[in-house]
């Protein structure tokens, strides 16, 4: 039996960007279901004149060779978290997400804010590079990769680094991430913990017999509830650090006294902090227990005083803002280029049942990129 190809799907990059949000909520692309959508991206980019493409996975390069003195990249991953289950916050809800604009003109989808919404942008930004006759006034490239939403081995844009370092060499880079239409600067590093106590086991109706492996971690969490996480200023943006257990694990059965516990500890740090450097504050923190660090990822310094990134600002006209949570932008600050988050869209709504963005958004966010490459 042989079963017919399916079609790659056909985005039409030059209709309204809103609609073209909606046309990519469509398509599902949780986490390692991106072929889908990665063919309708390389099959619309390749329909466009002046753009070098390569393919790698699910991922995708897409470059300009004007030979202008400045390169930008603009990146955005493809793939959402999972589809919502029935029985969600709001009650039952489908196993797809409507698309299409609605009527108080507000997009709502799985992906709308992180980041379809950004993709689109991306994808309209391309077909408007060279309508009308005017080039851009900087060599862009775009970069459109898998895998974002899960473990950082498996991460598209680390093959893409890999595999094709060079394509992704730059002056200046904008991560698409959901911003609310500001600039966002670098981004917290981010480290996980598990520290560990033992016991001894016992019948818990004898429980003199043993030693509580949970009730030792008691001092761990005193001594994280006590903690007061540090604000930083680094090169003019504050970023709020945080240090906080966010699970615990023990005990084998309701009758058992526990004889091993393990406290899952996550530290967001500033990005004035080396890993090495943040490590040592927890173990500092933390002396006389048993700590592994089990994950670690560095954040990016926001790079704003590099040229393209103040005439970036300008363009955008809002006072800039440190980011929070870790994006990839430390990946591009690792390869030396200065890089900021900006995107459409509220980042609080990233990941939920209601997930949904603003069809002017979306649409301010390529007007915004449109004046600055202009």
């Amino acid at each position: 039996m042989v079963i017919a190809e399916t079609a790659p799907v056909t985005l039409d990059l030059r209709q309204d960007v809103a609609l073209l949000t909606a046309a990519l909520i469509d398509i599902n692309s949780v986490s390692g279901n991106e072929t889908e959508l990665a063919d309708a991206v390389e099959l619309a980019l390749r329909q466009l004149p002046g753009l070098d493409l390569v393919r790698d996975g699910d991922a995708i390069i897409a470059r300009t060779s004007l030979g202008r003195p400045e390169r930008v990249i603009l990146a955005g991953h493809l793939d959402t978290v999972p589809l919502p289950v029935t029985g969600g916050s709001l009650g039952t809800v489908p196993s797809t997400w409507p698309s299409g604009v609605a009527g108080d003109g507000v997009l709502y989808g799985r992906g709308a804010t992180d980041m379809k919404g950004g993709v689109a942008v991306q994808l309209a930004l391309a077909a408007s590079l060279f309508d009308g006759g005017a080039e851009p006034s900087k060599d862009v490239t775009f970069v459109f990769y898998d895998h974002e939403e899960v473990e950082a081995v498996k991460s598209g844009l680390g093959r893409l680094v890999r595999n094709h370092g060079p394509l992704l060499e730059g002056d200046f880079a904008i991560l698409l991430e959901p911003t609310d239409g500001t600039v966002e600067g670098g981004c917290n590093g981010t480290m996980r913990f598990e520290a560990t106590t033992l016991g001894e086991a016992a019948h818990s109706a004898r429980a003199w017999m043993g030693s509580n492996a949970i009730h030792a971690a008691a001092p761990i969490l005193e001594r994280l509830a006590a903690y007061h996480p540090q604000t930083i200023n680094v090169d003019g943006l504050e970023y709020r650090e945080s240090l906080n257990a966010v699970r615990i694990q023990g005990g084998t059965a309701g009758n058992v006294i526990p004889d091993r516990c393990v406290v899952e500890i996550n530290y967001r740090f500033a990005p004035d902090k080396t890993p090495d450097q943040a490590e040592a504050h927890v173990r500092a923190l933390l002396e006389g227990f048993d700590v592994v660090r089990t994950d670690a990822a560095a954040g990016a310094r926001p790079g704003l005083n590099h040229p393209a990134a103040s005439s970036f600002v300008a363009a955008v006209g809002a006072e800039p803002k440190p980011k929070y949570g870790w994006t990839d932008v430390a990946r591009f600050s690792e390869l030396g280029v200065p890089a900021v988050n900006f995107g459409p869209g509220d980042a609080l709504l990233a990941h939920k049942d209601n997930e949904h963005v603003e069809a002017e958004a979306v649409r301010a966010c390529l007007r915004a990129l449109q004046k600055w490459l202009a």
